[in-house]
């Protein structure tokens, strides 16, 4: 099975991409145990994080089969072959650069840049992106998800990313949002798997909710 397989169907399962920034190597495997215990199965480690490849080495061994692992804050496409060598599968950007792009899918592996215009949407498709990563959600908004949705081509996922909260979730009823990327109020350096368990929770239960409305 391709590596965007692996990704589809773990979309499918959960549309949440939990986003790591910060996490160190040491409590990477408690923290992913707990978001994928909760229900989550797509789990980003940024590459601004301590020691970034080898938590994305540990959870890629730890949660193989459950999981799909990946990096964000991917700049440059010598960072692809980093995060692939890592074992890495997906690869998000906050911009959409079409040599990180053109890399991730010479290696196979899955793309998710940032968008925040139709152009740049298109332009990021054109380049081969799998999913776009609407950013920043809390400047686009609903409005703006809904309008851009309208005139992009159907089929790739468009995950928003920025100020989502379990709260936030329910106002992306009924536009084209396929998921969510949540950082901060999931996982930030300083909670416990215990915390950060019980903020999955939450947020699973706000997707579960979300989901409803949406279909």
């Amino acid at each position: 099975m391709s590596f965007r397989s692996l990704f589809d169907d773990a979309f499918r399962r959960c549309s949440l991409i939990a986003i790591l920034r910060g996490l160190r190597p040491d409590e990477a495997v408690a923290i992913g145990e707990a978001l994928v215990g909760a229900g989550l199965t797509i789990l980003e480690v940024p590459l601004n994080s301590p020691d970034p490849l080898d938590s994305v080495a540990r959870l890629s061994r730890a949660l193989a089969g459950r999981a799909v692992v990946g990096a964000g804050t991917v700049y440059r496409p010598s960072e692809v072959d980093a995060v692939a060598e890592a074992g890495g599968t997906l690869i998000v950007s906050p911009n959409a650069n079409p040599a990180v792009i053109g890399r991730t899918k010479e290696l196979g592996l899955v793309s998710a840049p940032g968008v925040m215009t139709p152009t740049e949407a298109v332009a990021a498709l054109d380049a081969g992106a799998d999913v776009l990563k609407f950013f920043p959600g809390e400047l686009i908004g609903p409005a703006g998800v809904k309008a851009m949705g309208a005139v992009l081509p159907k089929g790739p996922p468009l995950v928003i990313v920025g100020g989502v909260t379990p709260e936030t979730m329910a106002a992306y009823a009924g536009t084209p949002a396929d998921g969510f990327g949540i950082g901060s109020a999931l996982f930030k350096p300083g909670l416990d798997a215990a915390a950060v368990a019980e903020r999955a929770r939450a947020f699973m239960a706000a997707h579960a909710a979300w989901r409803r409305t949406a279909s």
